[in-house]
């Protein structure tokens, strides 16, 4: 052998033996040890079956792998923000830029596959396929609303007309008027639909312990406590803003034009699978959701969700 195959053995004895492990067990286990093969690592064949559809009508499969890969993407992007929340004391500005910037690729490719999605079925499919789905909305996607809560402070979050008013109180009087719930609520009486109750049924108490957990380690409050000459970073505003846009507006706007097409009638449109008042539930300038204003212009904000 070689005396850089002899230093590779080596040093791998000296990482077993500083762990108290066998070095010849593992050598040994090695030699028994079977080549890896993509559709084992990559769990293609269970992958492929994890499409479960309520009918046979065609297109209900294009709707289901969609979600799919859209929560995938998700859980792309809580993987980046973990990262930053866990650097938090010792960020640099080069790695919280890289990170932000994974994000917003994910998300560009979130809102393209969103329109390809949106003129990939036919909308008679669609409306068939979709009363077999009550109560579930994608207003359910719970990794939705934990990127929310890593991106932002959490009164940010708050229903716009309530903001003002708790801005100082405790996360958990805050809660009770999350931003989303005007979304899942009856317009006529007021009421919870049954897609937000059994939403904060399965995870309330999850969402509220990481908003408390947050606190200290959402990206704004790491951007804060960043050196007045990192925070002029231009990189890193710029790519702060891009994420802003493309959670706040780019991704809500692919969604309505998605409701728009699917669910607008000359009458009277057809309401969403969960009972979410999709109208004035997706419109980036009804909800005015911005996780960095002191990154914008004043016309910025004013033209939110318009430009």
């Amino acid at each position: 052998m070689d005396n850089e195959v002899v230093d590779l053995i080596n040093k791998i004895k000296e990482k077993y033996a500083a762990q108290g492990q066998n070095f010849k067990s593992y050598l040994e286990g090695l030699l028994y040890q079977d080549y890896t093969h993509y559709w084992d690592y990559i769990a293609v064949d269970s992958l492929l079956t994890l499409q479960k559809p309520k009918t046979l009508i065609p297109d209900e499969m294009i709707f289901i792998i969609y979600h799919q890969i859209t929560e995938l993407y998700f859980k792309l992007s809580l993987h980046e923000l973990e990262q930053i929340a866990s650097a938090k004391n010792n960020i640099s500005v080069q790695f919280f830029t890289d990170r932000v910037r994974r994000i917003n690729a994910y998300f560009k490719n979130l809102a393209n596959s969103f329109e390809i999605m949106v003129d990939g079925m036919e909308p008679e499919q669609f409306l068939k396929f979709r009363m077999s789905l009550l109560p579930a909305s994608g207003f359910q996607s719970a990794q939705y609303r934990m990127i929310e809560m890593y991106a932002t402070s959490f009164e940010r979050l708050v229903a716009k007309d309530k903001r003002e008013e708790l801005k100082d109180k405790s996360i958990e009087e805050q809660f009770k008027y999350i931003y989303w719930q005007a979304g899942a609520t009856e317009t006529d009486t007021g009421n919870k639909t049954l897609t937000l109750t059994k939403f904060e049924q399965k995870y309330g108490d999850e969402l509220l312990r990481l908003a408390k957990t947050n606190k200290a380690c959402n990206l704004w409050a790491i951007y804060e406590s960043l050196n007045e000459t990192d925070k002029q970073n231009q990189d890193l505003i710029a790519e702060l803003r891009n994420l802003d846009l493309n959670v706040n507006v780019n991704w809500p706007l692919m969604h309505y034009k998605s409701a728009v097409k699917y669910l607008q009638k000359p009458k009277e449109d057809v309401a969403a699978t969960g009972g979410t008042n999709w109208q004035k539930y997706l419109p980036p300038r009804f909800q005015l959701r911005i996780f960095y204003p002191e990154l914008f212009t004043q016309d910025e904000l004013t033209n939110w969700g318009k430009f």
